[in-house]
C-alpha cells in the first residue's frame, strides 16, 4: 500500500528544462585525469601505484581498506605522472593520483570482455560488484556490494530502484533511463538475484513522463513496476521514498533493511550491469553540467578524474556574469572553491549559476516563524538545531536528534533569516561523531 505524500518538503524552481532534452554524449579524454583515492563512504581505498606507473585502463591504482571500502581504478590508459594533494569535490583536499593517458586507451588484461551472467550466482555477483568499485551514485557513494549484503535477520522482500532525481537541474539519471532502460533493468535483476526478491519497483516523479514511458516499456516482460511519484523535493531521499512508494517508516537511526527495503540508484543499476555482463569497472558516470551560468548544458559521460574545469570547457565554458559552481545539486550540492576538483564515482552534476541567482546566507536572527519545522521531512526543529550550533552547544544538537538530518536544505531553502543552517547541521554533526568516538 502507497504512502502518499510526505511529512514536509519544498517545491523549488526545477530548471530541468535546460539539459534534460539533451542526448548524453561522451566527452572526449582530458590530457591530465586527477583520480581521487576517496571515492566511497567508509574507508578510502590505499594506492597501489607510484609517481612513473604505466597504467592500463580498469587497472587497479587502490586496493580496498575493510569490507566498507571498493577499489579505485585507472580510467584510461597512461602515466601516473604524481600523487599528491587536490581539490575534492566535497570540500576538503586529499590525495590522488594524476594519470597522463598514453592516447591508446587500452584495457587492462580481463576487462571489457562480454560474458554469460547467468553462470553468475548471488555471491559471485556482490564480488564482482565490489571488484568493480561500484558505490551509490546518486550522490551518497556507499558501497553496493555492502547495500547488497543484509544480515539474515533482516530479509529483504523489496527492490526500489530510484530514478526520482529530485534535484533541481540535474537530468544525468533522466537521460539514462531513456536511452538505456534495458539495461538498467538488467542490473537492477542482478540485483533482485542477489536479495532473492521477486518484488522490484523503479520510482520516478511525475515530472519525467517520458522517461517513466521508457522503464515501463523496458519492464513490461519483467513483473517491474514503473511507478510516477509526486512532484516534491526531496522525494527521492530514501525514507521519504519508501514511504511515498509503500507506505513504510523507517524509524530514527534506523535503515531501509530495517523496513524490509533496499533502494539504489538507476545510474547504480546501470553501472551494476556494465560490470558484471562486460567486466568493466566503474571509470566513468553520466553529469550533468547545466546551469544558467553555463553556455552549452549538456548531459556528458565523463571519465573519472577529468577536472571540473575541463568539463565546464568542453560545455562551452562560463557565462561572464557566472556567479557559483556546485559539485552536485543546488540543494544538496557543494559550491566549489577551485575548478581543479575532478570528477568522481558520485559526482551526478556540475551546476553553474549566474551572480544573481546565488543565494546570499547572511544569517540573521531566527524569527521563530516555523517554517523550517513544517518543511524539514524528518520531522526534526532545524529552529532550534540552528541556534545550539550557532552557540556551539553540540550536546544539545545531539540530544535534539541533529544525527538524523538528512542535509536536504529545505530548512535553508525556506528561511526568511537565510540562516546557513545545513552548514551549522553539517559542523553539529561532526562534532557529535567526534565526541562519541573519542569515548569509546
Amino acid at each position: 500500500m502507497a504512502g502518499g505524500k510526505f511529512f514536509g518538503g519544498v517545491h523549488p524552481e526545477y530548471n530541468k528544462d535546460l539539459a534534460a532534452a539533451r542526448a548524453i554524449e561522451a566527452m572526449p579524454l582530458a590530457a591530465r585525469l586527477v583520480v581521487h583515492f576517496a571515492q566511497n563512504l567508509g574507508a578510502a581505498p590505499k594506492p597501489v601505484v607510484k609517481k612513473g606507473d604505466a597504467v592500463k585502463k580498469g587497472q587497479i591504482i587502490a586496493e580496498p581498506q575493510g569490507f566498507i571500502s571498493v577499489p579505485i581504478h585507472a580510467p584510461t590508459s597512461g602515466t601516473v605522472q604524481s600523487i599528491d594533494i587536490f581539490p575534492h569535490p566535497v570540500g576538503a583536499d586529499m590525495q590522488a593520483a594524476v594519470i597522463i593517458p598514453d592516447g591508446k586507451d587500452e584495457w587492462a588484461d580481463g576487462c571489457n570482455v562480454e560474458r554469460d551472467a547467468s553462470r553468475f550466482d548471488a555471491e559471485a555477483i556482490k564480488q564482482i560488484v565490489r571488484d568493480a568499485g561500484l558505490v551509490g551514485m546518486g550522490g551518497a557513494a556507499f558501497p553496493t556490494h555492502v547495500k547488497l549484503s543484509p544480515p539474515k535477520e533482516k530479509p529483504i522482500d523489496l527492490l526500489i530502484i530510484n530514478g526520482a532525481e529530485c534535484e533541481p537541474y540535474l537530468t544525468s539519471d533522466h537521460r539514462l533511463m531513456l536511452e538505456k532502460p534495458a539495461q538498467i533493468l538488467e542490473g537492477a535483476s542482478y540485483f533482485a538475484k542477489v536479495l532473492g526478491v521477486n518484488n522490484v519497483s523503479v520510482a520516478i516523479e511525475k515530472n519525467k513522463p517520458d522517461a517513466i514511458e521508457a522503464m515501463r516499456k523496458a519492464a513490461e516482460k519483467l513483473g517491474i513496476a514503473v511507478r510516477g511519484l509526486d512532484v516534491v523535493y526531496p522525494q527521492g531521499a530514501e525514507r521519504q521514498l519508501i514511504f511515498a512508494l509503500v507506505g513504510r517508516t523507517v524509524p530514527a537511526g534506523a535503515l531501509p533493511m530495517d523496513v524490509g527495503v533496499l533502494v539504489q540508484n538507476v545510474g547504480t543499476s546501470f553501472a551494476a550491469y556494465e560490470a558484471i555482463r562486460f567486466a568493466r569497472p566503474l571509470i566513468e558516470r553520466v553529469v550533468c553540467v547545466t546551469g544558467r551560468g553555463i553556455v552549452n548544458p549538456r548531459n556528458v559521460l565523463v571519465r573519472i578524474g577529468t577536472t571540473f574545469g575541463d568539463v565546464i570547457t568542453y560545455c562551452g565554458g562560463q557565462q561572464p556574469d557566472a556567479g557559483k559552481v556546485i559539485g552536485g545539486g543546488p540543494m544538496m550540492g557543494v559550491a566549489q572553491y577551485s575548478l581543479e576538483a575532478s570528477v568522481t564515482k558520485g559526482t551526478s552534476g556540475i551546476v553553474v549559476l549566474k551572480q544573481e541567482e546565488v543565494a546570499q546566507f547572511v544569517g540573521e536572527a531566527c524569527i521563530r516563524c516555523g517554517r523550517c519545522v513544517r518543511a524539514c521531512p524528518m520531522r526534526l526543529n532545524p529552529s532550534v538545531l540552528g541556534i545550539f550550533a550557532e552557540r556551539l552547544r553540540f550536546d544539545d544538537a545531539g540530544e535534539h536528534h541533529v544525527l538524523d538530518c538528512i542535509e536536504c536544505g529545505c530548512c535553508a531553502y525556506v528561511c526568511p533569516s537565510r540562516r546557513p543552517m545545513v552548514h551549522q547541521f553539517r559542523r553539529a554533526k561532526a562534532e557529535v561523531r567526534r565526541k562519541a568516538a573519542k569515548a569509546s
